[in-house]
C-alpha cells in the first residue's frame, strides 16, 4: 500500500501526482543547494550549471513528444499559463475556433474572454461516455477557422479523444490543432508529428511526476505566437525590443529552475520505467476500480465502457449522497484522498449530466498499488451500507 508521509492512500493524481520519485526531490534540493544561481544571467560557474539543467530538461521534453528542436519547448509555470499563451498569442477578432463540450476551464475560460473581443467559438458535443462524432469537426470548419483546440483526455471521466483523426481533418483544411494533454502526458505516448499537433500544452506535475510550478508549451517551427510578457531574457539586452528567437521570446523573467531540475529528473525516471510500463500499471489499477465499483449496488459510473481505453481517471456517484460528502468520508474516516465536485470543468459536467451533483473522482498513479484499490473499494462498500443501505 502506498501511504504518503501524511498517511493517506492518495488517489488524486489527476490533480497532481503524489508522491514524487525520490530522485526528483533530491534534484530540487541539489539545485537549490548547489546550483541556485539565475540561469542565462551570468557567466559564472553556478549560473552556467543552472542553465545546463534547464537545457537538459528542454531536450528531454523535445524527445518525449518528438519535437524537431528543444527551442520549440517553452517553459511556463503550469499548463493553464501555457494554454493562455497559446490562445491569446494566436487568436484575434474574426478568428473562428472549434473546441469541444468537455474542455477544462483552462481552455474554456480564456476562450470565453476571447469571445468578448470578437473571436468566434463553436463546440463539438461529446456524449456521456466520451464519444464524439469525428465528422462534427469537419462540419464546423469555415473559411475563417483558425484553430481546433481539444482536450486530449477528459479530466472528469478519462475519455480519450481521437487526436490523430482530428489532426488529419485540421491538416486537410489548413487549420491549426492545439491539444491540452494534461491527462495524457506521461500515460500515453504523444508524437506531435504523427498526430499533426501544432501546439501542445501540458503540466510537469501530473503524469510526468515532476514538481508543481512547471508547465510546457510546444509550438511547432514556423508558427508565430505573440508573447504575453516582455522583459529580461538574458539575451539581446542592448535592445528594448523583445527577442524574436525561441525560447527566449516566451520566457521573460527568472524561471523556476529548481522545479525544472526536478522535472528533468522525473523525465529520466520515466525513461527508465518507460511510459508504456507506467501506463500498464495504472491501467491495471483503473480496471480494478471499474470492476469493483461495477459490483457495488447504488454506484453510478461515468465515462467509457469496460474495455475502452481511458486516461487513469474514474468518476462515480453513490445514489442519495452528494459527491462532496462521499469525498469527505473517504478522507476523514478511511484516509483515502479523492477529488469530489466539478473538477474545474463545468462544461464537461454539463455534457455528462452531472453539473448539479458533481462526481467523486479517483485517479490512480504510478506509486499506487492493488492494495490501495482494494482498501478504497472496501471503504466505498462500507459507505454504501452505512449511509445508503
Amino acid at each position: 500500500m502506498s501511504l504518503g508521509s501524511n498517511g493517506l492512500v492518495y488517489l488524486d493524481n489527476a490533480s497532481t501526482s503524489y508522491p514524487k520519485p525520490d530522485t526528483v526531490i533530491k534534484a530540487v534540493a541539489t539545485c537549490m543547494l548547489e546550483k541556485g544561481a539565475n540561469p542565462g544571467r551570468g557567466s559564472h560557474r553556478m549560473a552556467n550549471d543552472a542553465g545546463r539543467l534547464i537545457a537538459e530538461a528542454r531536450g528531454l521534453l523535445a524527445g518525449l513528444i518528438n519535437a524537431e528542436s528543444p527551442s520549440d519547448i517553452i517553459f511556463t509555470y503550469n499548463c493553464t499559463e501555457a494554454i493562455n499563451l497559446a490562445l491569446k498569442g494566436l487568436l484575434g477578432a474574426g478568428d473562428h475556433v472549434i473546441t469541444t463540450s468537455i474542455e477544462h476551464n483552462a481552455v474554456a475560460r480564456p476562450l470565453k474572454v476571447l469571445e468578448r473581443s470578437g473571436v468566434i467559438v463553436d463546440k463539438v458535443y461529446v456524449d456521456a461516455q466520451g464519444k464524439v462524432n469525428i465528422n462534427d469537426f469537419e462540419a464546423l470548419i469555415k473559411p475563417n477557422t483558425r484553430l481546433i483546440t481539444i482536450i486530449g483526455a477528459s479530466n472528469v471521466n478519462g475519455a480519450i479523444l481521437p487526436l490523430k483523426e482530428v489532426g488529419e481533418i485540421a491538416k486537410r483544411y489548413g487549420v491549426l490543432l492545439m491539444v491540452d494533454a494534461a491527462q495524457l502526458i506521461g500515460h500515453y505516448g504523444i508524437d506531435v508529428h504523427g498526430f499533426g499537433i501544432d501546439i501542445l500544452a501540458f503540466p510537469g506535475h501530473k503524469g510526468l511526476l515532476g514538481p508543481q510550478g512547471t508547465g510546457v508549451l510546444y509550438i511547432r517551427p514556423g508558427l508565430d505566437l505573440a508573447e504575453m510578457v516582455q522583459g529580461g531574457t538574458g539575451s539581446n539586452s542592448e535592445s528594448l525590443d523583445q527577442p524574436s528567437i525561441r525560447p527566449d521570446r516566451y520566457e521573460s523573467g527568472t524561471p523556476n529552475t529548481p522545479g525544472i531540475a526536478g522535472l528533468g529528473s522525473a523525465l529520466k525516471f520515466l525513461q527508465e520505467v518507460t511510459v508504456e510500463q507506467a501506463s500498464r500499471k495504472t491501467q491495471g489499477l483503473v480496471r480494478m476500480l471499474i470492476d469493483g465499483l461495477s459490483s457495488i449496488d447504488g454506484i453510478t459510473l461515468y465515462g467509457p465502457p469496460k474495455g475502452v481505453d481511458r486516461a487513469p481517471v474514474v468518476s462515480f456517484n453513490i445514489a442519495g449522497m452528494a459527491s462532496n460528502e462521499v469525498g469527505y468520508i473517504l478522507d476523514h474516516q478511511f484516509g483515502i484522498a479523492s477529488r469530489p465536485g466539478l473538477h474545474c470543468a463545468g462544461d464537461a459536467h454539463r455534457s455528462f449530466g452531472t453539473l448539479e451533483s458533481g462526481t467523486v473522482r479517483l485517479s490512480p498513479g504510478f506509486f499506487n498499488s492493488p492494495e490501495d484499490i482494494e482498501k478504497t473499494l472496501e471503504a466505498i462498500s462500507i459507505i454504501v451500507r452505512e449511509y445508503v443501505g
